[in-house]
């Protein structure tokens, strides 16, 4: 049996599992921001922790595949070296699993904060959905609406 559910997780397979699991977080966050249920998932340490077990099977996978971990380091060398290193499915896989963990840890982090300066849910979403698909840019958009409402800019709240 656990054979059967091994060849069940190829890497196209996990890759979707990965892009649905995280689905359900979002929607919570996004659409039901101040549900228990988005409290105690969606913004608690629990999807987190599935992420870190989906990113510790595919390293797993790359160890059993021989997959040169030593070679990583060759990104800091140049670009041509990062495009060489997301030829590797396994790899990508592991890029696309920490891409999905830190944005929806930073989307949890967000609606928490938003807390504090009570920002329309309406008007949170929007950053919320960008920092689903372009993190660095809902982030951003966050912060702008975050000064609106704080009413000052601080660099290390």
């Amino acid at each position: 049996m656990i054979e059967e559910i091994y060849n069940f997780f190829t890497n196209d397979m996990f890759y979707l599992w990965i892009n649905i699991g995280a689905l359900p977080f979002w929607f919570l966050i996004i659409f039901f921001p101040q549900s228990y249920l988005c409290k105690y998932l969606a913004t608690s340490i629990f999807p987190i922790f599935l992420l870190s077990g989906a990113y510790i099977f595919v390293l797993h996978q790359a160890y059993i595949g021989s997959f040169d971990f030593i070679g990583n380091f060759n990104l800091y060398l140049g670009l041509s070296y990062v495009s060489e290193l997301f030829r590797d499915d396994l790899y990508l896989l592991m890029f696309w699993t920490h891409f999905v963990a830190v944005n929806l840890f930073i989307g949890g982090w967000i609606l928490k904060d938003s807390n504090k300066f009570g920002i329309n849910k309406i008007i949170l979403a929007f950053p919320l959905v960008i920092t689903y698909l372009i993190g660095p840019i809902g982030i951003l958009l966050y912060w702008l609406v975050r000064i609106f409402y704080a009413k000052r800019l601080s660099l290390y709240d």
